[in-house]
C-alpha cells in the first residue's frame, strides 16, 4: 500500500478518482517521462496532467503531486485524482482495452489504496465527463457504479 501521508499533507478534498488511457497503441512502451513531455512541451502545462501513470510492466509512476490539482478532466481537476494507463488504442487507432495483466493488477491495487485514503471518492472513466472513448473500458462495470450521494431526510412532525 502506498503511504501518501508520508510525503505531504493533503489539503484538497477528493471526491473522484478518474481513470484515463494514454491513447497509445497496444504494446508501445511509452514511459511516464514521455507523457510528461507531451503535456509540458506540447501543451505548455507546468507538469504532467495525471497524478499516476501505470506503465506496461505494471509500474505505478508518480506524476503530478497529489496536493496539486491535476490537468486531466476539465471541470473536475480541483477535486479529483487522475490515473492514466499506457495504451488504450489498437494498431488502427481504435479504442481498445489494452491493459496488460500487470497493469490491471497495479490499477486495482492503486484504486484500492486511493479508496482507503479517500473513502467517499467515486471512481469514473474520463468518458463520463468528455465525448471520448478514454479509458477504453467500462470503469463502472469494473469498479462499480458511483453511489448516489446520501441526502438528508427531512423530519416532519405530526400533530395529534
Amino acid at each position: 500500500m502506498f503511504n501518501f501521508k508520508k510525503y505531504f499533507i493533503m489539503a484538497r478534498k477528493i471526491d473522484k478518482i478518474i481513470i484515463h488511457c494514454a491513447a497509445t497503441p497496444e504494446g508501445r512502451d511509452v514511459k511516464t517521462e514521455t507523457i510528461k513531455s507531451w503535456h509540458v512541451k506540447g501543451n505548455g502545462w507546468s507538469d504532467i496532467g495525471y497524478h499516476f501513470v501505470i506503465e506496461l510492466d505494471g509500474a505505478v509512476k508518480n506524476g503530478r503531486p497529489l496536493h496539486r490539482s491535476g490537468a486531466h478532466t476539465k471541470g473536475h481537476n480541483a477535486t479529483s485524482i487522475g490515473i492514466c494507463y499506457v495504451g488504450g488504442i489498437d494498431k488502427d487507432k481504435k479504442p481498445k482495452d489494452t491493459r496488460t495483466e500487470a497493469q490491471r493488477k497495479a490499477m486495482d491495487q492503486l484504486v484500492d489504496d486511493l479508496k482507503m485514503e479517500h473513502p467517499t471518492a467515486t471512481i469514473h472513466g474520463h468518458n463520463e465527463f468528455a465525448a471520448k472513448a478514454c479509458p477504453s473500458f467500462d470503469v463502472s462495470k469494473e469498479y462499480g457504479a458511483p453511489k448516489p450521494k446520501a441526502t438528508k431526510v427531512k423530519k416532519t412532525t405530526t400533530k395529534e
